[in-house]
């Protein structure tokens, strides 16, 4: 699906060329290989498979009839105040927290039906009654409203008694754009704000990042920034490569431009093949007039976007907008697989795995999630389902609404429909055994470190701090956090130190001050009681079980003094030591009031725990180097010793930007006019110091 953002800005003219010169490379990291990405909205770009859920234990023993009772008057109280209207309830235990979020055409009458006390109820719903002490109600004008607001509180408030969407992440976008004369071509997340056509969902990063370049070969549209893109004199490398058609420097005309411009749109839109003709056609034209070099340029954009269409997989024939959702069970879980198709092309899938009880239904979750999944995007003209869904027709009216057009919701039966559907539900089939097979070599490690270490359980939570700076500048903290299914990255945390008395390079204090401001945060909801050690957010543990730090004994004598100071008593701690010369494999382990462990260098445990470590340092030494570029291009080139205003002029305007600055080798910088050799390696030295700690 495109939309367009708004109308193209009244043209500038472009600017004029010189020739001769070597030509260099756009400030883009992912310029080589990719796109570029919109700097306003980007995002981490690891599009990884969700994790899988805890799948909460019904318990064996049967709810107390008091308890029950509780909970039966505590929702009658609510039946004779609730509305015969439509809207939404929220139920709540006794701290307040939101057990269950549902809607109705009546509310009076759903409320009724928990409140009958020899109603024949799962177990599911008789422990969500025995824990409700009040019921909140809001009344909403329509079915279709109480369903949308259902999903958004459920996404918001993630009650424990609900299906939930988890790993929620934005999907990317291609956004040819539409504020300057020469549009540029980029990967785009987030709010669709900028002006320009947007083309997508995508399902990953990946997916975008090779439709980008396979688009850049076939129509040459630019990648690079507007800030680089008018400081241009001579054409860049992707010029040369073919990559691009040189609009900064007048290589291509407007008129020119624009038309490659207007046959990516096009592509883009679903007339592929019409483009594909257009462009065999002055092949054709092109060779007859005996132009070959011409010819071939056609020939290499066509072999591009047929590229784009090989990539795709699976395209369909009569389906030229959908989305396809199909839902497996087993063992527990539930894995619902999603294609996207747009244009008649295939533009990715991915795998989620919501969380829900065991007793819920394929039908129950997939109806529950697909509520989820909207409430954040733009539907599509059709949905494909592959369980038939109670609220199918209501469904389709809320996100007709949410879209301003007819959205059709079906399962199909046969024809091409029910093969996509079919193919999802293999890939939904293979994710979860996938998935399922990584957990439980995860959970091997996990009791094998127990075992190792001795620690008093499994742990299901395992936090590592490392911290990262260059003589004490810049200094940062992170956290990383593992557990039963491998790295959980949306609980990565990193920390700007911020003590201003600290004595450069002491990574004692530093480590201080990272745990300190890491627990007390946990610690300050308790003041006043025991701490809640085990307080769970959405089935992982916001506790850790077991903490391990970069360093020797002295660093974990010291880390030991922290949480003797804070009063953390359950949380196990290890300290993990390089080997000789920095030796993976010859680690020695640390932990407090016991002997040095070594491990045998092919042991699993050990290398899980160097992976952790290994994984720490990566996150630290890029936050820190993030850190420092922010100062650098705030401070400019200043901050490198004898470099004063003149060289700096004459850096910036041999190179352009401060990032192809910080690119360029010695030999490179050393052929600015006024940039000696010694001067050279000072500033190659400064952009590549490599950080301590």
């Amino acid at each position: 699906m495109d939309h367009d953002s708004t109308d193209h800005p009244k043209a500038s003219v472009p600017k004029g060329t010189r020739h001769g010169q070597k030509p260099d490379l756009p400030p883009q990291d992912l310029a080589l290989v990719t796109g570029d990405v919109d700097p306003a909205t980007s995002a981490t770009e690891e599009d990884e498979d969700a994790r899988l859920p805890e799948v909460p234990e019904e318990p064996a023993e049967a709810v107390a009839e008091g308890t029950l009772a509780v909970g039966h008057a505590a929702i009658e109280n609510a039946v004779r105040l609730a509305p015969t209207l439509p809207g939404v309830y929220r139920m709540l235990n006794a701290a307040n927290d939101v057990l269950y979020v549902g809607k109705a055409k009546n509310v009076r009458k759903r409320l009724s039906s928990y409140a009958r006390p020899n109603a024949p109820l799962p177990a599911r719903i008789l422990r969500m009654i025995a824990a409700t002490v009040n019921v909140e109600i809001v009344s909403t004008t329509t079915e279709t409203e109480a369903l949308l607001l259902e999903a958004n509180l459920i996404k918001q408030l993630r009650p424990r008694f609900n299906v939930q969407l988890r790993d929620d992440k934005s999907f990317p976008y291609i956004l040819i754009t539409g504020d300057h004369w020469a549009p540029q071509i980029l990967k785009h997340r987030g709010a669709q704000t900028r002006p320009g056509r947007y083309f997508g969902p995508f399902a990953s990063a990946g997916a975008v990042n090779r439709t980008i370049t396979a688009l850049q070969r076939a129509f040459l549209i630019r990648s690079c920034t507007d800030g680089f893109f008018e400081s241009r004199t001579r054409p860049c490398l992707l010029y040369q490569i073919r990559r691009c058609s040189g609009p900064c420097t007048g290589e291509i005309d407007f008129p020119g431009y624009g038309e490659l411009v207007r046959e990516a749109t096009e592509f883009l839109s679903g007339r592929s093949h019409a483009v594909k003709q257009e462009l065999a056609t002055e092949m054709e034209k092109a060779s007859g007039e005996l132009e070959f070099e011409t010819a071939a340029l056609y020939r290499d954009r066509l072999a591009a976007l047929s590229a784009i269409q090989s990539q795709q997989g699976i395209n369909p024939r009569t389906v030229e907008e959908a989305d396809v959702f199909a839902i497996h069970q087993e063992g527990g879980y539930s894995c619902v697989e999603v294609f996207f198709f747009r244009t008649g092309q295939n533009w990715g899938n991915r795998a989620y795995f919501p969380r829900a009880e065991k007793s819920f239904t394929s039908e129950e979750v997939l109806s529950s999630f697909l509520a989820q999944f909207y409430d954040d995007k733009p539907p599509p003209k059709l949905i494909l389902l592959s369980h038939e869904v109670e609220d199918a027709a209501l469904l389709a009216d809320a996100l007709s609404v949410k879209a301003g057009r007819k959205v059709e919701v079906s399962v199909p039966k046969r024809g091409e429909k029910k093969e996509l559907v079919t193919h999802a539900l293999t890939n939904a089939r293979e994710a979860l055994g996938r998935k399922l097979a990584d957990t439980a070599t995860q959970g091997r490690l996990l009791e094998g470190m127990a075992t190792t270490l001795g620690l008093p359980q499994v742990p299901k939570r395992i936090e590592v701090y490392d911290n990262s700076h260059i003589q004490g500048t810049n200094a940062v903290g992170a956290m990383i956090v593992a557990g039963p299914d491998g790295f959980m990255k949306n609980q990565y945390r990193k920390f700007n130190i911020k003590s201003e008395g600290l004595t450069p390079g002491d990574d004692y204090a530093m480590m201080r001050e990272v745990l300190e401001r890491r627990f007390k945060r946990l610690l300050k909801p308790a003041e006043g009681e025991a701490p809640k050690v085990k307080a769970d957010d959405d089935s992982f543990p916001q506790w850790p079980d077991l903490v391990i730090i970069d360093g020797g004994r002295g660093q974990l004598n010291a880390v030991t003094e922290i949480f003797d100071q804070l009063g953390l008593t359950q949380v196990s701690l290890m300290a993990v030591a390089k080997g000789p010369d920095r030796d993976a494999g010859r680690e020695t382990l640390f932990m407090p009031g016991r002997e040095a462990i070594k491990l045998e260098p092919r042991d699993p445990v050990l290398y899980f725990i160097q992976r952790l470590r290994d994984e720490a340092h990566r996150f630290v030494i890029g936050s820190h180097r993030k850190l420092r570029k922010k100062d650098i291009r705030e401070a400019g080139l200043q901050e490198i010793p004898g470099i004063g205003p003149s060289r700096k002029r004459a850096l910036l305007h041999h190179f352009g930007t401060l990032k192809e600055i910080e690119r360029a080798s010695i030999a490179d910088l050393g052929k600015v006019p006024g940039v000696s050799a010694e001067s050279a390696r000072k500033i190659f030295e400064f952009f590549h110091a490599q950080p301590g700690g």
